[in-house]
């Protein structure tokens, strides 16, 4: 699997889940406030774009990691003890990025170049999360991705909080990995 983890299951309904060879095995709950956003171009394919220099700003907040799998029902004649579930198709939430508002115009220009047409400006999306030492502990990552909205901060002459401005993503498949030990 993709994600690091080796899955086996037998006819007796026995399923094991192992940590993979990257994974380290710690009971330490992970704190989510560090953690780093990359950016970079989808390659046909390949999953190993170039890197983009986008967002030098630290992103403050990142919703919408879950992946959603609606089961099959199967109801079956002579069987009167409820229907069979099977596993159906998956579907992913949009992940909401945002960060405190500079001049920096990249989140802008992408959402701008595909909303106006260029839909192959597709990018895949790195978000690491790390530990207390800056080391990574796992990236989830987002396959293909295209910006769906663009909000700037809402501006207000009474306020005196720092602008926040957001970028959603829908993509096209959603993986966990982790580092090499």
């Amino acid at each position: 699997m993709a994600i690091g983890a080796e899955f086996s299951a037998s006819a007796s309904a026995q399923v094991s889940i192992g940590l993979g060879a990257g994974a380290r095995p710690s009971s330490a709950p992970l704190i989510p406030f560090r953690f780093q956003v990359r950016f970079r171009q989808s390659g046909a394919g390949t999953g190993q774009g170039n890197e983009v220099e986008m967002c030098q700003g630290a992103f403050a907040e990142c919703t919408g990691l879950e992946a959603t799998m609606e089961p099959k029902v199967i109801r079956s004649g002579g069987v009167n003890h409820g229907a069979f579930q099977r596993a159906g198709q998956v579907t992913h939430a949009t992940v909401i990025l945002k960060r405190g508002m500079t001049d920096n115009r990249h989140l802008w220009k992408w959402f701008a170049l595909v909303s106006g047409g260029d839909y192959a400006a597709r990018m895949d999306v790195d978000i690491d999360l790390l530990d207390g030492a800056g080391t990574k502990v796992m990236t989830w990552s987002l396959a293909r991705c295209l910006p769906v909205k663009f909000k700037a901060a809402d501006l207000n002459a009474r306020a005196t909080e720092v602008a926040v401005e957001e970028l959603h993503l829908a993509h096209e498949g959603l993986t966990l990995g982790f580092p090499k030990a």
